[in-house]
Order: structure tokens, then sequence, then C-alpha cells
């Protein structure tokens, strides 16, 4: 549909219906300002009344399973109500030009997308290049766009603003070149490979499902070419509490290596079994290991190791718990969960910059202004710096929110609700 007949239709309240499912009735007026921004901004770039289609991809939240997927473990995740939005343009040049709000715009032809390129690892160009290539790769057709990008899943924010961005260039190339035929879970299959092979970052498979599949979701990625997702039909809110995610202000972009860190020496323990992930290996061998393990690859992954195998434990019994009711069992996880990161997994803070421990500060505050009011807390997705997590009894969420919001500035901690959409072609 041409641009200017677009803006119509929603300035005109023809696609309120869509917004209100996307984001709730309370968002939808500002949703509908956000996408009309959006659209002009591509007619500034790309030319005005072009026939463009509206894509949505949100971000995800880790509910339970820290650093598990990349050794074809077990997680929960759900998506929630931040996404990523995008007008976009098919074009026959054979170009890729896609430009994000506040950034410069990436250009790429197809072909000079066929090889990896290390020049271009951890940036966004990469990434592109990536999907545009993953689709072959895996059987699909793939071809050239025009696209304008508006984010609202933060870089650093924890909720798999990376993920998000590779589904959001699948669901444009899955729409444009195969009719929208290629399944959410193989996007979010192409999206992995884009971030390992040609972003550089070696990274698991649960952030680019939860943000393809959509909703709450149990996912056993014991066959990481075919996981098993399992929709779970929770209601948290109705439970009596509220997600409420607080960005402590440090940015995930610095700290690649502490990320590549954990599946590296995770699989070095596996490794020393003769196995590529630690799915292939129990705890009891590792326990009975530990003295040759100390020499090989040192007490941290050990450690590491150790907590990906309780945590594969975790994820069953809460998931158990939730399909149950069970939101005391439930939270038992949660705390059990958080506890081992800390502990067991050390991804609260890095040690590059030990000044810098918002993570390690605001679980602490959260510890003192939840206790003995309920709930749950930990930390949140890849760690080191970013958010954390906290399950808050609505009674509390004001409350809690000022604290956190006084220690991290305004806005720091923010309440989601759950998207039961994945990747979706808006319109």
């Amino acid at each position: 549909m041409k641009t200017t007949e677009l803006v119509r239709k929603i300035e005109s309240g023809e696609l309120n219906a869509v917004f209100e499912k996307l984001y709730g009735a309370k968002d939808a007026e500002m949703q509908k300002a956000r996408y009309i921004r959006t659209i002009h901004n591509f007619e500034a770039d790309y030319g005005i009344d072009r026939d463009v289609s509206l894509f949505s991809v949100p971000g995800r939240s880790e509910i339970s399973g820290n650093h598990t997927d990349h050794n074809h473990g077990c997680v929960l995740a759900a998506a929630i109500n931040l996404d990523i939005i995008a007008v976009a343009a098919k074009n026959d040049d054979g170009l890729v030009r896609l430009r994000s709000e506040g950034y410069s715009e990436d250009r790429m032809t197809v072909t000079e997308c066929k090889t990896p390129n290390a020049e271009f690892y951890f940036k966004s160009r990469a990434l592109i290049a990536g999907m545009v290539q993953g689709f072959v790769n895996y059987g699909h057709k793939t071809g050239g766009f025009d696209a304008f990008t508006t984010n609202n899943v933060h870089k650093g924010s924890g909720l798999s603003s990376s993920a998000a961005f590779e589904v959001m260039v699948g669901n444009i190339i899955n729409h444009f070149y195969n009719e929208g035929s290629v399944d959410n879970a193989e996007v979010a299959r192409i999206a992995q490979f884009s971030e390992n092979v040609y972003f550089g970052k070696p990274c698991g498979l649960m952030d680019q499902t939860a943000c393809a599949v959509g909703g709450f979701v149990a996912i056993d990625f014991a066959d990481p070419k075919a996981p098993v997702i399992e929709p779970l039909a929770f209601d948290m809110a109705k439970a009596g509490y509220s997600l409420c995610i607080t960005n402590t202000g440090g940015n995930h972009a610095d700290l690649n290596e502490d990320y590549a860190s954990v599946p590296a020496e995770m699989k070095a323990v596996a490794a020393h079994f003769g196995k590529t992930v630690l799915r292939d290996v129990t705890k009891e061998e590792i326990i009975r290991e530990i003295p040759a393990l100390r020499k090989t690859v040192g007490d941290r992954a050990i450690l590491r190791a150790i907590h990906f195998e309780n945590e594969n434990v975790r994820v069953a019994m809460q998931k158990k718990a939730l399909l149950a009711g069970d939101i005391e069992t439930f939270f038992r996880g949660v705390l059990a969960s958080g506890d081992s990161s800390y502990k067991y997994l050390q991804n609260v803070f890095t040690t590059k910059n030990v000044r810098e421990q918002g993570l390690s500060l605001a679980l602490c505050l959260t510890e003192d202004t939840l206790a003995g009011r309920g709930g749950a807390y930990r930390v949140h997705g890849g760690g080191f710096a970013g958010t954390i997590q906290a399950f808050v009894p609505h009674a509390e969420v004001e409350h809690y929110r000022s604290v956190m919001n006084a220690a991290f500035g305004d806005g720091a901690c923010v309440v989601m609700s759950i998207r039961p959409e994945g990747a979706i072609k808006v319109y």
C-alpha cells in the first residue's frame, strides 16, 4: 500500500484493532503516532508514495534458564510489549538499505552478503548480511529491500534488542520473498546463524525464538535444529503479580567477551568428556572429574557448568509449577536461579570494571524492598550489565518502582506485559 494511503488508514482508525491487540487499548494512540512517524521517516530516506508494508517484532523477557540455551538446555521465556517496528518496501535493485531511527544507514548489495566479514563483527551491518544470506543457506529466497526501523527494545536493555533486530530483517525477507511461508521458528534459527557466524557473537537460540514465536513459552533445545516449543497458558497478572524490568544503566556494547566466555567455558567442560555441549554431560560426571577439570579448565568453568545442570532441573520444576498454578514454587525457582547466576554463573558484574555494579545494587535494593512482601527477583538475560527482573505484588508496584527509579533514574523501572504475537506483518 502507498505510504500516503497507509497514513490515512492509521489516522482514520482502520488499524485500531491491530494496535490494541499488539499494545493494549491504553497505548494504541501512542503507537499510531509512532507508526506514522516511522512512515514519514521512511519517505524522507527512500521516497514518497512507495508501496510499503508494516512489520513488528517483540523483545523478550527470559523467565528462567539463565545461559542454558547455547549448551542445548531448557528455558522459560516470554515475548513482551516493547518491540521494533519497520516500514519496508521491496526493491529490484539487489540492494539492502536499512536505517534505524537515530543511527546511520546500513547499505549493501545482496551479493556482498554472501560471506561473513570480520571487519563488521559486532555491527548491525553484519546482522543484516547474515540474515540476507542465511535465508539462502537454509533453502529459501532472498532479495533487496529498503526499510526504516524504530526500536523501543533499547540496546543494552537485556530485552534482546539484537535478536529482535535480526528477526525483523528475517520477517521482512520472509514476507517479501517467501510469501510468509517460512515459520517463525526457522526465522529464529537463521537469526542465530547470523549472530554466530556474521556478527561474531556465540549465542544460543532462546532470544531469537522468544522474539519470533511470541507468547509465554517453554523451550527445550536438546535438538537445536528442532527445539521443542511449548506454549504455557499462565497469566501472571491474574496471579497477583507484575513483571517489572529495571534497567540499571549499564550498556552491553562492550561486554561481548564476557558473554562469549560463558558458552566457551561450558563447552570446555563438555569437551573434557568428549562432548560438544553440556546437555550431554551429567552433574555427577562433572563433580567426579573436578580434580582433573581444575587443572584443565579452571574453577569458574566448573562453577558455570554446575549452574547449567542445576538450572535445567529448575526450569522443569518451574514449568510444572506454572502449569499447576503453584506460584510460590515457581518463585522459589526464580530466587534460586538468581542466586546461582550470582555465585556460580557469575554474570552479575564484569571483572573489567568493578566500580560499576548496577545489577548487584538493583538486586540488593529489590531484596530489601520486597522483604516480607512476597515476589521474586533475579538477574535478567545475558547479565554483566543491563537489567534485573522482579515479580512484584500489584499492591507494591508503585513503591517498588519509586525506589528503583530513585536509584537508577526516571523510567528505569518498567512494568511489562506479555505479548501473544511474535514476528508479524502488521499490514
